[in-house]
């Protein structure tokens, strides 16, 4: 069975190209906009700034034929399989982000610490509960 993904939105970020983004969100201080389709600005009535979210994104220039990787891009490392990694090379490149909201305006969520592409799908988004 397929499953279908409806994409929610989009992410609006500097990052332009993928030599530009860093391998993990912890390692990014960028400011991201998440554009809402509006058929789901409903759903994000609630957010508010501080609070710290989980997004759901499609890695949409992902290689989905890469079974092995080395972690980190580091050519010195040994192959390891993708499912032990954060690649975003993968059968189903979902990629998965804990961010901070920083603003919630009409369907636009601005947030910190996305290490996303420009134009990137947004496939949902999560509260972080500890």
């Amino acid at each position: 069975m397929d499953a279908l993904i409806k994409s929610i939105g989009t992410v609006q970020s500097p990052l332009k190209r993928l030599e530009d983004c860093p391998l993990q969100e912890r390692e990014s201080q960028t400011a991201a906009k998440l554009l809402i389709l509006p058929e789901f600005a409903d759903g994000i009535a609630d957010l508010q700034p501080g609070v710290k979210i989980i997004l759901l994104t499609w890695m949409h220039l992902a290689d989905r034929t890469e079974l092995k990787t080395q972690p980190r891009n580091n050519i010195d490392a040994p192959f390891v399989g993708v499912f032990s990694t954060r690649s975003p090379h993968r059968p189903n490149p979902i990629g998965l982000h804990k961010v901070t909201v920083l603003s919630v305006k009409a369907n636009v969520i601005k947030v910190s610490g996305l290490e996303v592409l420009d134009q990137t799908p947004l496939i949902d988004i999560k509260p972080v509960i500890d």
